[in-house]
């Protein structure tokens, strides 16, 4: 994600409140109050890719398929049933019939095809285009020279075949991401670019307003197709609030779900508080946070450049910082990703090393840069750990503290931002699979405008080894697709082009009167909190 989410930032985990209730004790109705430091910057599944509005996404809309509740298992969404063809290349998904678009009209096999269209046309800038790479097809999208991904059709009005040009041990998996959401051609028309201001999905909640820079309210989408969700009439997002604000709110219960977590500075005090460490939700999750340097940008295009970069990060001390909450970091995957490394020992803290590296660079007295950071705490305080890390071996970085929107902006230009802690965009994984660790942030097809390679690495040997590792889907090779993909991210890593720092737990904080059943939970795979599962205990 993801996007994605960093110490202290991080979203609730509701099975991990320990509360327990019968389905004929829920009641439908009730709102909740979450809040936010930065506001949102879109609500369109084909673009936005942050932690923030990854979650109100996927409640705003739906996709072929989704996963069960807690876990890493695919389940049926919109796709009432599917069938594979024997090659693994041919897959034809039945839909649902009677789901509705939140303007009234009825979902079709015409609607998945513009979806999948739309977020593979290079005019969108989809940073997650990438993801549908092996439909047939997709390289005359992304060149530019069709207008329509050759390998979907619509079989009838229900029914749409997506035809493969290679076998893809991920596709099911990417069916079920937000980018895969399917939209309405004539509201997208509508509203053009701002159609992430204006969203129309047919998820289980809907937007009923937006006040830039104040809030967001989402209403009960009352025709849902999937019967009996969501339990919430009203979710309120309030955004430009403080987190250490926003967590007094919640002690005194005016607010529901801190969002941007328990503040690092204030972690102790709540835990160590017996009124509201019971309200702490912890969950793990599939993250690591990284420094990125652009490989197109001067010095960072001198190999030992970076790996001087990368010898000179005190990764224990910034673990200090977020209260021992995560573990230093030495590859792109987190150790409980399939591919993991575990002899690797990567680049080791050497400061005299680094100094000698430099040197050999050209640069004996190091040199002037810039590096940019999330303006939400921690991340303030982390950029500043890596600058007096950096001035340790002569490399003077100005702090660049920007919102999270303009962040993530920045790092998408070939020609700005020349280092980035991914801070509260830290990388979790949008499946739990190792080439989501690749493609989107260190892939050939992340290194686009708009996109999250913000190294702009694109090693071209790798990318068609990271082909080869996908197109292995017999099931009794999984060993050797795991093997392949541990040599990419090894040999990624002697490219450097970032500084793979940690990985981290998530932890946040809950109002009391929020309830669910098992089903609500801290995703090991998204990171959203599954607002249409929520509810309120104090609906009479």
């Amino acid at each position: 994600m993801k996007k994605i989410l960093l110490a202290g930032v991080a979203l609730m985990a509701l099975s991990a409140f320990g509360i327990e209730s019968r389905a004929d004790d829920i009641k439908q109705g009730g709102s909740m109050t979450v809040t936010y430091k930065d506001d949102v910057s879109t609500l369109d599944p084909a673009i936005g890719y942050d932690w923030q509005n990854w979650s109100m996404i996927k409640s705003l809309f739906d996709s072929l398929m989704d996963y069960e509740p807690g876990t890493s298992n695919l389940k049926k969404d919109l796709a009432e049933d599917y069938t594979i063809s024997e090659d693994g290349k041919t897959f034809t998904f039945k839909l649902v019939k009677g789901v509705k678009f939140h303007n009234g009209r009825e979902m079709t096999a015409e609607d998945v095809k513009y979806s999948l269209d739309r977020v593979t046309n290079p005019k969108t800038q989809s940073p997650g285009a990438g993801f549908f790479a092996s439909i047939k097809g997709y390289e005359k999208m992304a060149d530019g020279s069709a207008t329509s991904l050759e390998g979907v059709t619509v079989v009838d009005p229900y029914t749409v075949k997506i035809e493969l040009s290679r076998p893809d041990a991920t596709f099911l998996h990417v069916m079920a991401i937000n980018f895969s959401s399917i939209v309405p051609k004539e509201e997208v028309e509508k509203y053009g670019a701002d159609f992430g201001k204006h969203p129309v999905g047919t998820g289980a909640f809907k937007l009923a307003e937006w006040t830039l820079g104040q809030k967001l309210v989402f209403e009960r989408n009352k025709d849902y197709w999937n019967k009996g969700l969501p339990k919430l009439d009203q979710i309120v997002f309030e955004v430009g609030q403080e987190p250490v604000v926003a967590l007094l709110r919640l002690q005194k219960g005016e607010v529901d779900v801190a969002g941007d977590g328990i503040p690092p500075a204030k972690f102790l005090e709540v835990k160590n508080d017996p009124n509201f460490s019971k309200l702490i939700v912890e969950g793990g999750q599939l993250h690591t946070g990284y420094l990125t340097m652009k490989v197109t940008m001067k010095p960072f295009d001198n190999l030992k450049v970076r790996q001087a970069v990368n010898m000179a990060i005190n990764k224990e001390r910034i673990v200090k910082i977020i209260n021992g909450r995560a573990v230093p970091a030495n590859q792109p995957l987190p150790p409980t990703m399939p591919g993991y490394a575990k002899d690797y020992e990567g680049y080791k803290f050497d400061v005299e090393g680094a100094k000698k590296l430099l040197a050999e660079a050209g640069f004996p007295d190091g040199f002037e840069t810039e590096l940019y950071a999330n303006n939400t705490d921690p991340n303030p305080r982390i950029a500043q750990a890596i600058q007096q890390d950096l001035a340790a071996i002569g490399i003077k970085a100005e702090i660049k503290s920007l919102a999270q929107a303009n962040v993530i902006a920045a790092g998408g230009e070939p020609d700005q931002a020349p280092m980035v802690w991914s801070g509260g965009m830290a990388w979790i994984a949008d499946f739990p699979d190792p080439s989501n660790f690749y493609g989107p942030i260190l892939g050939c097809s992340g290194a686009v405008k708009g996109g999250w390679n913000w190294s702009y690495y694109c090693n071209k040997d790798i990318d068609a080894r990271a082909t080869a590792a996908d197109s292995i889907t017999d099931p009794a090779k999984k060993g050797e697709r795991e093997d392949a993909w541990k040599g990419i991210f090894l040999d990624v890593m002697k490219d450097a082009p970032w500084v793979p720092v940690m990985n981290e737990q998530r932890f946040t904080i809950r109002s009391e009167r929020l309830g669910g059943p098992d089903a609500i939970f801290v995703d090991p795979v998204h990171i959203p909190v599954h607002y249409d599962q929520v509810y309120a205990k104090d609906v009479q």
